[in-house]
């Protein structure tokens, strides 16, 4: 059978995975994986780097590895990726080689220009034209830096002697040896610098923030050939043929192409994404307006929500006060309770993210009593991912989406069923998880097999059947626990400094 190659390129780690197709039609299987962690830099307080050029020899690594493990490179059909999103490179086009570490997703050093740009009010044009707030979050902040930071790049990126782009470019170029500057549609659409409707570069938001189009890669579909890796890679050329951003390329991997259908993926943070159609959706609740994805001639799009503190709270409980040893422990600790307690723990330890935006507000723990102990901090915990999800999916309902069909969900906590249960009691919804989690790369490999023909569409019928939890509480028992969950907010927004 032939395969297809996935690059996944995180922010911790770069994995290859080489899928078939099943004999019966099923979907996309994996048959071999390589897997290298990366290194992260911390230079300053909220700054974070990778190299760029780790990144490289990570994915040719993973890549041969994965060619060698599954029968060599004539099996392979095409290659797909996928990124994390947002993180933003510098690179020389003569010698292909970067020029400053890559500025990650979570940097905040740009703070300071997307606070002025705010004060002077430019914010409504740039979220009508992008979907997107000033947030130092997004890529053109970061381009802009680091032309700046590099001593005569500015200069040389205006003659396109300097090139600038998110992680999928990146990779494009070193795959095609510098012959394809590209990027696709739904990593453009995280720059702040996209017509979200016309899926083009505006040439006022790059003087907005100072970005100069020539450096910039083409925007291409997220399914069709990009290029073809350099033959000296891997043997013989290979069609680049299917690129998105990891949140984007998730939802594929879920399947979730219909408008109302949802994916939420449970990592250290959570990024809830909305399919809303064919048409981009105005947020006014400071959600943001997404690509979800351009593959067969269409676009659809998205609204997203992010949770700042998800696994990570778990996390805190473990290696930060010492109240559990491993994090499987928390279900078992969670069930031990016949409820809550009273006791709310609202995970504000990097603010608070959608539908709220408050960064400064302070992780809360309120209801404690004498009777409160390690079990009900870890349950608090557990049942704060379903509290933040409830107010995504409330957001998305006031912003018009589609009504939730089901909540299909990915990601490490999501082995916890004690959790999956209560995000299906809070939020009133079906929760599905996939047998198959590796969600990002499917969904790579999924848009890449679809670029090249050896798939007719997205949709694909699992191998596996998924793990379902449906709604069982009634409806006066959650509606007083979101009102406890919901006072313990505003206790978190007010310890925020300045505003006590």
């Amino acid at each position: 059978m032939s395969l297809i190659l996935a690059i996944d390129q995180g922010t911790t780690s770069t994995r290859a995975i080489a899928f078939e197709s099943g004999a019966d039609g099923s979907d996309l299987r994996p048959v071999a994986v390589s897997q290298i962690e990366l290194a992260q830099h911390f230079p300053r307080s909220g700054w974070v780097e990778h190299d760029a050029a780790e990144i490289w020899t990570a994915t040719l690594q993973t890549c041969r590895e994965v060619i060698g493990k599954a029968g060599g490179v004539a099996r392979f059909d095409a290659i797909g990726i996928t990124n994390q999103r947002e993180t933003a490179v510098i690179w020389d086009a003569a010698t292909g080689e970067p020029l400053q570490r890559a500025i990650v997703w979570q940097d905040r050093r740009t703070a300071d220009v997307t606070a002025r740009l705010t004060a002077e009010e430019r914010e409504p044009m740039v979220q009508a034209a992008t979907g997107l707030i000033l947030d130092p979050y997004f890529s053109a902040t970061k381009f802009a830096w680091l032309l700046d930071a590099v001593p005569g790049a500015r200069e040389r990126a205006m003659t396109g002697e300097v090139k600038l782009g998110t992680i999928d470019a990146w990779l494009i170029w070193k795959l095609t040896d510098g012959r394809v500057h590209a990027t696709d549609a739904t990593n453009a659409s995280r720059t702040a610098l996209m017509d979200l409707e016309a899926v083009q570069w505006r040439d006022d938001l790059c003087a907005l923030f100072d970005v100069p189009r020539a450096a910039l890669p083409d925007i291409v579909p997220c399914s069709g050939v990009i290029g073809e890796s350099d033959a000296a890679l891997f043997g013989r050329p290979l069609p680049i043929a299917g690129s998105a951003g990891d949140q984007q390329a998730a939802l594929v991997g879920h399947g979730a192409l219909k408008p109302g259908d949802a994916k939420i993926t449970y990592g250290t943070g959570a990024f809830l994404v909305a399919n809303v159609g064919d048409r981009p959706v105005a947020s006014t609740r400071r959600l943001l307006g997404t690509l979800a994805y351009q593959a067969g001639g269409r676009a659809a799009y998205a609204l997203e929500g992010s949770i700042f503190s998800a696994g990570s709270a778990i996390q805190w409980l473990r290696d930060g006060v010492g109240m559990i040893s491993q994090s499987r422990q928390s279900e078992a600790m969670a069930q031990e309770l016949p409820d809550n307690g009273g006791v709310y723990l609202v995970p504000g330890f990097t603010g608070l993210g959608a539908p709220w935006w408050e960064p400064e507000a302070r992780g809360t723990v309120v209801g404690l009593t004498r009777d409160s102990g390690p079990a009900h901090f870890v349950r608090a915990a557990l049942e704060a991912l379903a509290y933040q999800t409830r107010d995504l999916l409330d957001a998305l309902t006031e912003d018009g989406a589609p009504p939730l069909k089901t909540l299909r969900v990915d990601g490490g906590v999501t082995a916890n069923s004690f959790a999956m249960q209560f995000v299906a009691d809070i939020c009133k919804v079906e929760v599905e998880r996939p047998a198959f989690q590796e969600m990002t790369a499917l969904g790579a490999a999924r848009l890449a097999a679809l670029g090249v023909g050896r798939a007719s569409d997205l949709d694909a019928r699992p191998a596996e059947a998924p793990a379902r939890w449906a709604p069982r509480m009634r409806d006066d028992e959650r509606e007083r626990l979101l009102s406890g969950w919901r006072r313990a907010v505003k206790a978190a927004i007010i310890a925020a400094p300045g505003r006590a």
